[in-house]
Formats: structure tokens, sequence, C-alpha cells
């Protein structure tokens, strides 16, 4: 009997798709065809493999109608947010604008006479992506568009939640007229992963999910020496100074909290608030959560649909109740019919009197739930956005930008931004510390790590 994959969806409970998970033997054919493929692929220059690149993203763009109800039947996110197709033309546009001079050889710095000397940058060969499910097609892009464009060929392995989003992928690239076998698309179980990775096939892996996960991953590559990256957990923190124009914060920190259900990478799940303005912060951000509208995610007039699984959701409610018990307020108080245990329907949750001796404030949520902490000042605020295993962004506010640098320079995180939140900007290497993970992604210095370097040392004067 072959073994399957069951996509339940959020909304309902129901069975939404169902996929054979491929045998042994096609995952060692598919392999073959891409190491084969690749070698073809290379050839082809740049400005050529980059224009298969804006082609996809034309078909994947034309498929919005349909793409927007599939994503929120797979992981619940409402339609009315549509299909994640700003943040995917904004990445793949720059990453198509910069790649031919972030892959062009790079001469040596001091020339000599009678030699050509210079560093040149190879593919890697075989890129594997495993992909997560809460933001299906932005983390995707983040891999799939430069390892392409790089010359490498590309295995997609889509989370469980969101498996037709791998299919959309490869219609997109089959309507693009990309060449057979250069990307593909397989429904792998976990097993089977971990035997890909640790049979030596696979020159790079990009994970983005739990740090069990990334765990799992390095041991199965363990002594295959290929190259890793991994984008893990985040506890992502922000602190607004007396100084930070007030409403802009709330509203930017409101929404970085909770929109997606709060199951974003770097949303904000913990918030440190100056002693000066704090009643004032919580007040605007308590007021400001209130219109938060939970539902079923195909109604236009939902802001917040269901969690992608229960168990998602049970964490949240326990983590709540753990606060609750230790002196932690909440503030909501919603009462809705569907926000039960073993449903993923959550309302929104704000918490004060919070501390770090509460998981809310240390472990990561992924959900629509914040703390709120009171500082005295700017030491504080750094010792407690330091105080966690975490580091992939750190939002500052404030209309001071010397003293947002000078805070941010003691944060350890991969991203510091100021009077914003909850973004990745294609132009900046979108990177993490700590158990958040390694590698980086996007900007030039995405391209270095989806590339190896081969130097060129060239004696021409004899």
């Amino acid at each position: 009997m072959t073994e399957t994959v069951k996509l339940t969806s959020p909304i309902d409970g129901s069975i939404y798709v169902e996929r054979p998970i491929a045998s042994d033997q096609a995952v060692n054919a598919a392999v073959e065809r891409a190491r084969a493929a690749q070698a073809d692929w290379a050839k082809v220059p740049v400005a050529e493999r980059a224009k298969y690149m804006l082609k996809m993203l034309e078909a994947l763009v034309a498929m919005s109608d349909e793409i927007v109800p599939e994503l929120a039947w797979q992981m619940g996110r409402p339609v009315r947010y549509g299909g994640e197709f700003g943040g995917v033309k904004e990445r793949t546009q720059y990453m198509v604008e910069i790649a031919e001079r972030a892959l062009a050889p790079v001469p040596a710095s001091n020339p000599k006479d009678g030699f050509r000397r210079y560093v040149k940058k190879d593919p890697l060969g075989v890129v594997m992506v495993i992909a997560p499910w809460n933001y299906p097609y932005l983390t995707s892009v983040n891999t799939i568009v430069p390892a392409l464009i790089a010359g490498s060929t590309v295995i997609l392995k889509h989370a469980a939640q969101t498996l037709l989003v791998g299919e959309r992928f490869a219609k997109a690239f089959e309507a693009a007229g990309l060449p057979k076998h250069v990307f593909q698309n397989m429904v792998l179980n976990h097993a089977q992963t971990e035997k890909l990775l640790g049979s030596g096939k696979i020159d790079h892996v990009n994970f983005t999910g739990s740090v069990a996960g990334g765990r799992a991953i390095e041991k199965a590559a363990a002594g295959t020496f290929m190259t890793l990256g991994l984008e893990l957990g985040g506890k992502d923190p922000a602190y607004v100074l007396p100084d930070a124009k007030l409403d802009h914060a709330v509203a930017n920190l409101v929404e970085g909290a909770f929109f997606n259900s709060g199951q974003c990478c770097c949303g904000i799940e913990r918030v440190y608030v100056h002693e000066k303005i704090y009643d004032d912060f919580v007040e605007g951000f308590i007021a400001e959560t209130k219109s938060y509208v939970l539902g079923n995610p195909l109604d236009q007039a939902t802001t917040m649909g269901p969690m992608a699984q229960a168990r998602f959701a049970d964490f949240i409610r326990e983590q709540k109740a753990e606060a609750l018990r230790k002196g932690a307020t909440a503030h909501m108080n919603t009462r809705d019919a569907a926000d039960k245990a073993g449903s993923p329907y959550l309302p929104a949750e704000v918490l004060t009197n919070v501390d770090h001796q509460m998981s809310v404030m240390r472990e990561e949520s992924f959900g629509p739930i914040v703390g709120i902490m009171k500082v005295r000042n700017d030491e504080e605020a750094v010792a407690l956005m330091n105080d966690s295993p975490y580091g992939l962004t750190a939002s500052i506010w404030t209309a001071d930008t010397e003293r947002a640098v000078a805070i941010g320079d003691r944060v350890e995180t991969g991203t510091v931004f100021m009077n914003r939140c909850d973004y990745l900007d294609p132009a900046l290497v979108w990177t993490g510390v700590k158990d958040t993970g390694k590698g980086a992604a996007l900007s030039q210095i995405g391209y270095d790590n989806l590339t190896r370097p081969k130097s060129y040392h060239l004696r021409e004067k004899i």
C-alpha cells in the first residue's frame, strides 16, 4: 500500500489534499536527473537563467485566483491578505537585478604584470530546499531563485501542510519553459529526507523550520560535507523608547505580532517599553489588538484565521495558562465559541506583568500572543532582548537613529530594525545567530552562500 501525506485543513478539519509519497526509486531517479541536468544548466548564461525566473514569476502571479483560497484552506491565512506575491515579486526581481554582478568573477585586488588572477563563483550542484508552511512561497523563493540563477538545479520538498505550493512552483516553471529536471518538486517523508541528505548526493540544503528540525538536518548530513542554510526558531523582541512616535509604534507592532495569526519567523513575540510611556503604549496596543476579527479565512471580513494546526494553538493556550499562574495579566478576555482545546481557532492575546521566568517570554510561541514588559533604561532592555536562545530580528522604536544603532550593536540578532518590523529586505542579508541557525539568504551574500569559489591563477607571460 502506497504511503500518502494527508493535509488536514485548519478551516474545518477536513482532508483537503492527499498525495502519495515518492518511492525510494523515484527519489534516486530524481536526484540523478537533477545531477545530469545541472551540467547543461550551468552552461546557460546567467542573464538567460535569470529570464526564466521572471517568466516563472509571471506564471505564478497568473495563478493568484486559485492560490489565494488554496492558502486559506491549507494553512488558514485570510484571503483578504492575498498570496504573498508582493514579497515574491520584490525578492525575485531584486535577485535577478543583481545576478550578473553578484556572480561575476572577482579579480585579484593586487594586479600583477603577466598574470591573470581571479576567483570564479561556480554553482554548488544539486540544491535541496525544505520549505515551511507559514510563508510557503516567500520562504521558498529565498533559495530557489538564487540557486537556479547561480547554475544549480533544485529539488523542493515542501511542508506537508502546504503540499500544493510545490505543485504550483512546478507548474510555473513548466509554463516558463525551464529545461526539464532543473527544478523538481517531490513529496517525501522524514525518513526519506534524512536518507537523501545522508547519501552524499545533495550538495546544499536550505531548511526553514524548527530548531529540532535543524538539528535533525545537521545530523542527517553529518560526514557528507554538504553546505547548510538553516533558518530556525525566533523570539523577536521590540524595544520602544520614550521618544518613539507612539501611534506608529503601536500600529506596526500589533501587526508585527498578530499578522498571519502570529505564525511569522520574524514576528514580534515580546515587547519592552520604557517606563515613561509604558501605560500609554499598553493602552494603545490593547485597543489596536481588539480590531482583529477571528473567523473563517475565506470570509473577507476575517483578519485572523485559524492557526495551521490545533496542536500549535494548544501550545499557546498552555503558555498563556502558565503565565497566568505565575502572575501575568491577560487583557483581551476574548470569548469565542471556536476557542477551545483541540481547536486551531485562537484569538489574539496581550499579556502584561510578565517576566523571563515565563515560557511566553523566552520560548518561541509562533502564535497570536505577546508579552509586554516595562523597562527602566536601554541597559535593561538590551539585557532582556539578549536573554533568549534565538536571534533573528530585533526592532527599536525611537526618533534617534544613532541611539538605535548603538543599541542595535549590542543586541544579538541577525537584523536590526528601527521604526519597523517583520519585514525582509532582499537587498540586505537574511541571517540569524544562536539557535536561529546559520547561513545567509538573499542579497549578494546569498549568492556567495549558493556558490563555490574557484581560483584562477594564469601566467600569461613566460
